[in-house]
């Protein structure tokens, strides 16, 4: 009798079968779920065929519905490639690891044939780099992002400046319509254009339309004094005088905009000479004395007092020469011009009332009876008054980037009455003109204020790429294009800024809707994001937002602080420098204007061209360490 060979099953073989199933099911699934969601836009693809972009986000959304983290790891135990990076091509890696699956446990299986080209893996990474060219240009020699630059006032005239953007490696100039006019943004686009034929480097040029930025308003001031103070040292000993400016025109622009500026009559202007002195009576009723030290222009005379004072406006001066003593007899006597005083400080603690009023109301600080009973808590103006109305009790609101939150407490006539939730230890100073941001509210806002409308004649005709400033809908982006077809601007790129809760959960929509009929980039706006979503929550948003973006092939601009002390402060923050490594994931990396934006420039790029070494995405790419 012949023996039969017992076949042992290999439990390996097993689990990738197991692996298999799950994968195909999963495949199926994702399919349906992605076609169902496609049919809403129909409507916005005129050739009748959904873009590849648009196919592989709506498959991406779907795959990310189910939680995959089970399975992610039996991939990784079998020693497979995961799921970790198919945004950019999201049926080709399940099919690619569907057919190594397949060739593991099957041995007469025979795999179709498909045009690599079309279907691959990199085809997803081809449309986002031809997207990326097309908004941004060529890329530069520092790699495979961009440098985006917030061009400050004076670029409007200041051409080597300009221009020396463009040498440490701008490739984008960024003018925010929320600043200057039109004259100015002409004089900007005039001098990258005339830096761009004479470095022989490309830069588009993003105009920002203002939006709809809701700021607080004008405070009421103070007292119009102004005091004039003096350097001290640790023993209190004057060591440096106080210094002014007294002009004859006031209003005419000075080398020194840090001192303060005050008129005086044009026949004392005449009469001034190095040495003179100005006797005056200050508010506390002190005798002080102004020295002339040196004319600054002809309009504009440098003086210093040696004593700390209180300068009132409108007071009288008296004019001696040099070589009289300070009693001497005064050779006339003259008027100093009017001045307003400083804006009230306006300080708030935590759990404090602040009242929001009406922009056309004043700001002020709390005021208080003898014995320190409240009369009036503090109050600040919100220049979209229109907003107060449709607050509601318990909703949040945050001033000046997040330094102040508050909590509605409740809504009247007079404003909305706010509770302070959130302030250092020692209180937050209200200015005017801070952001003010109600991320529980729905104002129901307008998509393009009358100034967006009015700018983007100017826009249309001489930038590159228009920036859609607090997008939330749809519905806005149509709006917007709307108005570029009115302005035979169709083919002027859209930079979407998602800078609200309401944005970012509309974003698929956002990008579904207009990929099929429009060129589109995504602004990651994370100063507004992280007063709307929280900090916490604004580190897990940013990321999601780049792998939406990734599988719809659409570039993204990560902005706001990027190495922000550095421009500003010329100091280096080791913090932000993982930041910006961070930033290099992303299409185009913008900096904010600011006195040595032209180190943090070279900073960046120094940055850049490390980072791509090592890093593409999400993708790891393994260049030989040397230690």
């Amino acid at each position: 009798m012949v023996g039969t060979k017992k076949v042992i099953q290999d439990p390996y073989q097993d689990v990738l079968i197991q692996i298999l199933d799950e994968v195909a099911e999963l495949r199926r699934k994702i399919e349906i779920n992605a076609n169902q969601r496609l049919q809403k836009y129909q409507g916005n693809y005129h050739s009748g065929a959904f873009s590849k972009s648009a196919c592989n986000l709506a498959y991406y959304l779907a795959m990310r519905k189910f939680d995959l983290r089970h399975l992610q790891d039996r991939l990784a135990h079998a020693g497979l490639s995961s799921l970790g990076r198919a945004e950019a091509s999201v049926l080709s890696t399940l099919d690619s690891l569907l057919d190594v699956l397949k060739r593991a446990t099957d041995k007469h299986y025979q795999p179709g044939e498909k045009n690599p080209s079309e279907y691959g893996f990199n085809r997803g990474r081809q449309l986002l780099e031809q997207h990326t060219i097309e908004l941004f240009g060529p890329f530069h020699e520092q790699g495979r992002a961009h440098v985006m630059v917030t061009l400050p006032s004076e670029a409007g005239w200041d051409y080597a400046l300009v221009s020396s953007f463009l040498e440490k490696g701008m490739t984008c100039a960024r003018i925010n319509c929320a600043h200057d006019d039109p004259v100015s943004w002409q004089g900007m686009i005039r001098n990258v254009r005339r830096a761009e034929t004479e470095t022989g480097r490309c830069c588009r040029v993003l105009m920002d339309l203002a939006g709809h930025k809701i700021r607080t308003s004008a405070i009421a001031p103070g007292p119009s004094i102004h005091h004039i103070r003096v350097q001290k040292d640790r023993n209190g000993r004057i060591i440096a005088p106080g210094y002014l400016i007294l002009s004859s025109n006031p209003e005419s622009p000075s080398d020194d905009s840090s001192l303060f500026r005050v008129s005086i009559p044009n026949q004392l202007h005449k009469q001034l000479a190095p040495g003179m002195r100005l006797g005056f009576i200050d508010k506390r009723n002190k005798q002080r004395l102004l020295k002339v030290e040196k004319a600054l222009s002809g309009t504009d005379w440098l003086v210093s007092c040696d004593k700390a004072a209180y300068l009132v406006s409108g007071c009288a001066l008296t004019l001696s020469t040099a070589g009289q003593t300070d009693n001497g007899k005064a050779v006339e006597q003259f008027t100093l011009g009017r001045f307003t005083g400083e804006p009230l400080d306006i300080r708030v603690f935590k759990n404090q009332l602040l009242l929001l009023t009406t922009g056309n109301i004043d700001g002020k600080p709390a005021e208080y009876d003898d014995s320190g009973v409240l009369l009036h808590p503090a109050q600040i103006g919100c220049t979209l008054s229109s907003a107060i109305k449709k607050l509601e009790t318990g909703q949040p609101v945050w001033i000046d980037d997040g330094k102040l939150g508050a909590i509605v407490e409740a809504v009247s006539g007079q404003g909305a009455l706010l509770r302070v939730t959130e302030a250092k230890t020692g209180g937050v100073r209200i200015q005017s003109d801070k952001g003010i941001n109600f991320p529980g509210a729905d104002l129901n806002l307008p998509p393009l204020t009358q100034k967006d409308l009015t700018d983007l004649d100017f826009v249309c005709e001489h930038a590159d790429l228009v920036g859609y400033s607090f997008v939330e809908t749809l519905a806005g982006m149509e709006s917007l294009m709307s108005e570029l077809a009115k302005r035979k601007a169709t083919e002027l790129p859209i930079i979407a800024k998602i800078e609200t809760n309401r944005a970012v959960k509309n974003l698929p929509d956002i990008i579904l809707g207009t990929i099929g009929r429009h060129n589109l980039g995504i602004m990651i706006a994370r100063g507004d994001l992280a007063v709307e979503l929280g900090s916490a929550r604004l580190a897990e948003i940013q990321e999601e937002l780049l792998w939406l973006c990734e599988a719809a092939h659409v570039p993204v601009i990560w902005a706001t602080q990027v190495l922000e002390s550095i421009a500003k402060k010329g100091a280096r923050s080791r913090p932000e420098f993982t930041d910006a490594a961070m930033a290099v994931r992303a299409e185009c990396v913008m900096l904010n204007k600011g006195p040595y934006i032209l180190d943090a420039i070279e900073a960046l790029v120094n940055v850049m061209v490390r980072m791509h070494e090592h890093q593409r995405k999400k993708f790891s790419r393994l260049r030989a360490l040397h230690w």
